[in-house]
C-alpha cells in the first residue's frame, strides 16, 4: 500500500485544523489537505490505514478520515482500483472489529458517519462485489453490543439510500435501488429478520436504547419485505410484550403502526388489523382513561388511527368491488373501533386527540356514503359533534395577549376540528344544527356566569355554522326553512342577550367575526342594528382596551358599513360624530399611543367614505361632511410638509414623511366609496379632491424622503384618475415634470403606468400633455438604462429589467391608442431612435415578456404607418430592420422555443409578418424570396414554402409553420 503522492503519514499540522476551535490559519489548512486527499489517486488511503489500525483518538480526525473515504466510495468507486475498493471493504471491518473490542462506543456523530459509509459502500457493491455484505457483518458482531449498534445503524443509513420516498433519485438510481430491494428478498432478508428477533429478544431489559433502535429498523424495513416475516405469533407477542415495557413501549407502538400501514389486500388487512386490536384489547390498552403516559398515549392514539384509516381503506375497496359480506365484515369492524375513537377524541391532551382526527374524518365519510344510519351511528354522530365542540374549547393556559408556539398549536388542532365539524355537516346537517343551538341557547343563557371559554365556544360555533351549512353569497336568511329559523332564532339572540359586554378579549373577537360573518341578518330585522352599531362603537368595539380587539374590529366595522349602508341613513352623522377622534391623523411627537394602527385607520375612513356617499342627504349635506373629513388631513399635511425640510435627524424625517403618506393614503381610501352610481360629481365632491390634490402635489417637490412622498401621492392620482375623470387633467402636467426629476429606476418603472392609465383613459383628450412629455420621458428611462452598474448587482438588474418593461408597455399603450401623432410628432431623428430601440427589444434581450411587447408595437406600427398612406421612409425602414428582426429574435441562441413564453414571443412575430404582408403585399413575398431570405441561407423550396404560408389567410397556419421553421433552423 505504498502512498506515492503523499507520504504514509498524515499531516498532522493539517489535523490540528480539524478542531472547531482553531484558528482560520489551521482550518484553511485542513480544508486544503482534505481537496488533496479527496483528489489524489492513493493519498487517501493513508485514512483507511488510519481507521484501520485505530492510529487516532481524535474524534475528528476519524471523523475526517471517513468523510475521506465516503467521498472515495460517492464520487470515484468505479475508478478505483480492484485492490482498493478490497482495501475499503477490509478497512471497515477492521474498524468495525475495534469496536467490539472498546470498553467505550465511538462518539454517536462518528457511528452515524461510520454508518453512512458501510450503507454506500453496500450500495455500491451489494449486487457485484459484496454479495455477502450482511453475513459478514453478522457474524463478525454476533450479539455484541457495540457491534449491534453499528449494524442498526447502517440498516438506517440503507433504508435512507434505497427506500426512502422522501430522497429524489435519478432513473438510473431507482432501478438499481429495485434490483437491491429483490435481491435482498431472495438473499437475506429472512436472516436479517432473524437477527432482528434475537436482538429484541435479548436486549429488551439490559440495552433498552439499542431495542428501540431495532423496533426503528423493523418499521422501516416493514414496508417492503414479506409481512408474513414480522406478522406471526413469535413476532407480534414479542413487540406487544414490548408495549408494556416504558422504555420500549412508544417504539414498539410506532413499528405496529408500521405493520398495520403496509399495503396489502383488503380482506387479509382487516384480518390482521383485528387480531392485532384483539390481543391490545385483552392485554387492556383499550381502557385509555387508566392511562397516565401522554407521550405514549400520542403514540397509541396514532397506532389507532391507522388502524381505523385501513379498516376504511379495506371497506372502501371491498364496497367498489361488490364484496358486500366482507364489506358488511369490515364496516362492523370499523365501528366496533368508534368508542375507543371517541375516549381519544375527546381526551384532555390535544396531541393524543389530533392524532385519531384523520379516522375520524375518514369514519364520517364512509358514514355519508351509507343510504340509512342505524340508531347506533347517529349515536356516534351526535357524540363526535360533542367532543367537538368540547375541543375546540380553550384551556385556561392560553395566552391569549402574547401567543407563542404552543397557541399556535392549538390554532392549527382548531382548523383540524373545524374539518370534522364541515364533514359532520354534510353526514348530518340537522343534527348539527341542533347541537349547536342547543349549546348556543344554555350557554347564552347563563353568559354572565359562565367561563369565557365557554361562552366563546358557543359563539364560534354559531360562527362556523355559516362555512359548515353553505349558502349562495352568504343567503343564510332565505330558503331552507329550518336552518333560516334557527340560525335567526340565535342571531337574535346574539344581538339582544348582551353578552358582546362579556370581559374577554376572545369572546368580543367572537361576538364581532360572527356579527359580520351574518350581517343578512340585519336586512332581515333591521331593528337590531342600532344596538349593534353601538358595540362597534363604545368600549365593547372601537374602544376596547385590547390592541388587538380594536385593530380587527376596524376592519370588521368597514365591512358591516359596506353590506348595510342602506340602513344607516338615519346614524350617519351620529357614527361620524362618535368615530372623530379616530380619524385624526397622529404626528410623531404626539407622545400619547393612538387607540388605532395607521392600517385599522384607512378602514375607518373608507366606512366613513360610505357612509357620506351612500346617504340620503342632499349634495350639499354630503360635500359639507367629506369636506370636514378631508379638510383636517389637508391641514395636516401642510403643517408637516412645511416642518419635514428643516429636519436634520433621518429618523424624524422618515417619521414624519409616514405621517405624509397616511394622509395622502386615508383622503385616497375615501374615495373608495365612490361608484358609476354615485360619481364624485354627482356626490358634488369634486372640489374636495380638487382641494386634496393642490394640498398634496407640492410633496413631490419636497427635497428630502423623496420616495415614500412621491409613491403615496402617485397612488393618490391613480385613485383621482378614476373618480374625478377629466377634473384631474390640470394637475397631471404639474405632477408629471416634478416625477421626472432626479428619478431611480423604480420611480420611473411606477410613473409609467400613471401615464397609461391617463393614455388609455382619455386617449386623444390627453395627447397634447403626451406630445409635450413623451420625449423628456423616454430621454429619462434611457438616461437611467444606461448608467453603470456593478456585474453582479441582480437587484440593479432586475430594475433595469423590469424598467425596460414598463417602458415598451408605454409605447405600447401610446400606439394601441390610436395616437400615432404623439410619437410622429417628435421629429424623424426621435422617432427613429425610439423605434430602433423597440427593434433592439425584440431582437437583443432575452426577456420574453419585453420581446412580446415590442413585436405587438412593431405590428401596430407597421398597421399605422406600412400602407401607401404612412410615413415617408417608414417601408424601407420595415426592410432594413423589421423583417431582418423577426428572423434574427427566433434564431438567437437564447431563443428558447421549449418555453411557453418565448413561443407566445413568436406568435407575435408571425403577426408582424402577417401585417407586413397585409401592408405591402406581392413587394414584401418578392423582397423575402429574391433577396432577404437567400441572404440567409435558406433553400429556395423552403423559402417558397414560407412566403405560400404568408399569403393563406389563416394566421394559426402560419403561427404553426414559423415555429416548425425555425426549429429546423437551430438544428
Amino acid at each position: 500500500m505504498a502512498c506515492q503522492s503523499v507520504a504514509a503519514v498524515m499531516d498532522e499540522q493539517a489535523l490540528l485544523g480539524l478542531n472547531p476551535n482553531a484558528d482560520a490559519r489551521y482550518r484553511q489548512r485542513a480544508m486544503a489537505y482534505f481537496e488533496q486527499l479527496k483528489e489524489s489517486q492513493d493519498a487517501w488511503e493513508v485514512c483507511a490505514e488510519a481507521l484501520a489500525k485505530g492510529i487516532y483518538s481524535d474524534d475528528h480526525v476519524k471523523f475526517f478520515c471517513f468523510q475521506v473515504l465516503e467521498h472515495q466510495i460517492k464520487f470515484r468507486h468505479c475508478s478505483l482500483s480492484a485492490v482498493q475498493q478490497q482495501l475499503i471493504r477490509e478497512t471497515l471491518m477492521k474498524w468495525l472489529q475495534f469496536q467490539l473490542m472498546n470498553t467505550q462506543p465511538e462518539k454517536a456523530f462518528i457511528r452515524n458517519k461510520a454508518a453512512q459509509v458501510f450503507a454506500l459502500t453496500f450500495v455500491m457493491e451489494y449486487l457485484t462485489l459484496w454479495p455477502k455484505f450482511f453475513f459478514d457483518i453478522l457474524s463478525l458482531v454476533g450479539l455484541n453490543p457495540h457491534g449491534v449498534d453499528i449494524y442498526l445503524r447502517t440498516l438506517m443509513a440503507i433504508d435512507a439510500e434505497v427506500v426512502d420516498r422522501d430522497i429524489l433519485h435519478t432513473p438510473e438510481e431507482t432501478r438499481r435501488n429495485t434490483l437491491i430491494k429483490d435481491s435482498m428478498r431472495e438473499q437475506c432478508i429472512p436472516s436479517l429478520v432473524e437477527s432482528w428477533f434475537q436482538i429484541l429478544q435479548t436486549y429488551q431489559q439490559s440495552h433498552p436504547e439499542l431495542t428501540c433502535q431495532c423496533l426503528e429498523v423493523v418499521g422501516a424495513y416493514v414496508s417492503w419485505i414479506d409481512l408474513n416475516l414480522i406478522a406471526n405469533d413469535r413476532f407480534v407477542n414479542l413487540l406487544l410484550s414490548q408495549m408494556s415495557m416504558e422504555e420500549l413501549r412508544e417504539e414498539a407502538c410506532d413499528c405496529l403502526f408500521e405493520i398495520v400501514n403496509k399495503g396489502m389486500d383488503p380482506v387479509d388487512k382487516t384480518k390482521l388489523v383485528e387480531s392485532l386490536c384483539q390481543v391490545l384489547q385483552s392485554a387492556g390498552f383499550f381502557n385509555v382513561e387508566q392511562e397516565e403516559d401522554v407521550d405514549f398515549l400520542a403514540k397509541f392514539s396514532r397506532l389507532v388511527n391507522g388502524m381505523g384509516q385501513s379498516l376504511v381503506l379495506s371497506w372502501t375497496k371491498l364496497a367498489k368491488t361488490g364484496n358486500v359480506k366482507d364489506a358488511a365484515e369490515t364496516l362492523q369492524a370499523v365501528e366496533a373501533k368508534v368508542p375507543l375513537l371517541l375516549q381519544l377524541l375527546v381526551h384532555e391532551d390535544d396531541d393524543i386527540s389530533a392524532n385519531i382526527v384523520g379516522f375520524c374524518y375518514e369514519y364520517l365519510h364512509v358514514l355519508k356514503q351509507l343510504p340509512q344510519l342505524t340508531d347506533q351511528q347517529k349515536a356516534n354522530i351526535e357524540a363526535i359533534m360533542l367532543a367537538v365542540m368540547k375541543k375546540l374549547t380553550y384551556d385556561d393556559e392560553y395566552n391569549f395577549e402574547n401567543e407563542g408556539e404552543d397557541e399556535a398549536m392549538f390554532v392549527e388542532y382548531r382548523k383540524q376540528l373545524k374539518m370534522l365539524l364541515d364533514r359532520l355537516a354534510q353526514v348530518s346537517p340537522e343534527l348539527l344544527l341542533e347541537a349547536v343551538r342547543r349549546v348556543f341557547t344554555n350557554t347564552m343563557q347563563n353568559w354572565q356566569t359562565a367561563p369565557f371559554m365557554e361562552v366563546e365556544v358557543a359563539i364560534r360555533l354559531l360562527y362556523m355554522l355559516g362555512e359548515a351549512l353553505p349558502a349562495a353569497h352568504g343567503a343564510h336568511f332565505s330558503g331552507d326553512t329550518a336552518k333560516t329559523s334557527a340560525l335567526q332564532d340565535m342571531m337574535r339572540t346574539l344581538v339582544s342577550c348582551g353578552v358582546s359586554s362579556y370581559q374577554h378579549t376572545s369572546v368580543a373577537l367572537e361576538f364581532f367575526e360572527t356579527v359580520v360573518r351574518y350581517d343578512k341578518f340585519f336586512i332581515v330585522e333591521p331593528q337590531h342594528i342600532p344596538g349593534v352599531l353601538m358595540a362597534f362603537l363604545d368600549q365593547r368595539g372601537l374602544r376596547h382596551n385590547s390592541p388587538k380587539v380594536r385593530s380587527r374590529v376596524a376592519y370588521l366595522f368597514s365591512r358591516f358599513i359596506k353590506t348595510l349602508h342602506k340602513h344607516m341613513n338615519a346614524f350617519v352623522e351620529d357614527i361620524l360624530t362618535r368615530i372623530q377622534d379616530l380619524l385624526e391623523l397622529t404626528p410623531p411627537e404626539n407622545g400619547f399611543p393612538a387607540l388605532l394602527t395607521s392600517d385599522d385607520q384607512l378602514f375607518m375612513f373608507e366606512a366613513a367614505g360610505i357612509l357620506i356617499v351612500n346617504s340620503e342627504s342632499p349634495v350639499e349635506r354630503k360635500q359639507a361632511l367629506m369636506r370636514s373629513l378631508l379638510t383636517p388631513l389637508m391641514d395636516a399635511f401642510r403643517l408637516l410638509l412645511a416642518k419635514l425640510p428643516q429636519e436634520t435627524e433621518e429618523e424624524r424625517q422618515t417619521a414624519l414623511a409616514d405621517c405624509l403618506s397616511h394622509a395622502v393614503g386615508f383622503a385616497s381610501r375615501t374615495s373608495k366609496a365612490f361608484s358609476n352610481k354615485q360619481t364624485v360629481k354627482q356626490c358634488g365632491c369634486t372640489e374636495v379632491y380638487r382641494d386634496c390634490l393642490q394640498a398634496f402635489l407640492p410633496a413631490l417637490s419636497c427635497p428630502v424622503q423623496r420616495s415614500m412622498l412621491r409613491s403615496s401621492v402617485r397612488s393618490f392620482l391613480h385613485r383621482m384618475i378614476i373618480c374625478m375623470e377629466e377634473e384631474v387633467l390640470p394637475f397631471v402636467p404639474a405632477a408629471s415634470e416634478h416625477m421626472l426629476k432626479d428619478c431611480e429606476a423604480k420611480d420611473l418603472q411606477e410613473f409609467i403606468p400613471l401615464i397609461s392609465q391617463i393614455t388609455a383613459k382619455f386617449k386623444r383628450q390627453v395627447s397634447p400633455f403626451l406630445q409635450q412629455i413623451f420625449m423628456p420621458l423616454v430621454l429619462a428611462i434611457f438616461e437611467v438604462l444606461a448608467r453603470p452598474a456593478e456585474e453582479n448587482d441582480q437587484t440593479a438588474a432586475l430594475e433595469k429589467q423590469m424598467l425596460r418593461r414598463s417602458y415598451f408597455s408605454f409605447i405600447q399603450t401610446i400606439a394601441g391608442s390610436g395616437m400615432n401623432e404623439v410619437m410622429a410628432n417628435q421629429g424623424a431623428e426621435n422617432m427613429e431612435r425610439i423605434v430602433f430601440t423597440i427593434i433592439q427589444g425584440a431582437v437583443d434581450f432575452p426577456d420574453p415578456i419585453a420581446q412580446k411587447t415590442c413585436f405587438i408595437i412593431l405590428t401596430k406600427l407597421v398597421e399605422l404607418w406600412g400602407g401607401k398612406d404612412g410615413i415617408v421612409g417608414f417601408p424601407d425602414f420595415i426592410y432594413k430592420h423589421i423583417v431582418p428582426a423577426c428572423f434574427l429574435a427566433p434564431l438567437k441562441p437564447t431563443f428558447d422555443l421549449s418555453d411557453a413564453q418565448t413561443v407566445l414571443v413568436l406568435s407575435e412575430c408571425a403577426l408582424t409578418l402577417k401585417m407586413i404582408h397585409l401592408k405591402r403585399g406581392l413587394e414584401f413575398i418578392q423582397f423575402l424570396q429574391q433577396e432577404y431570405l437567400p441572404s440567409l441561407q435558406v433553400a429556395p423550396e423552403i423559402s417558397q414554402e414560407l412566403c405560400q404560408v404568408l399569403q393563406q389567410p389563416d394566421v394559426k397556419v402560419l403561427k404553426n409553420y414559423i415555429k416548425a421553421f425555425f426549429q429546423r433552423g437551430k438544428l
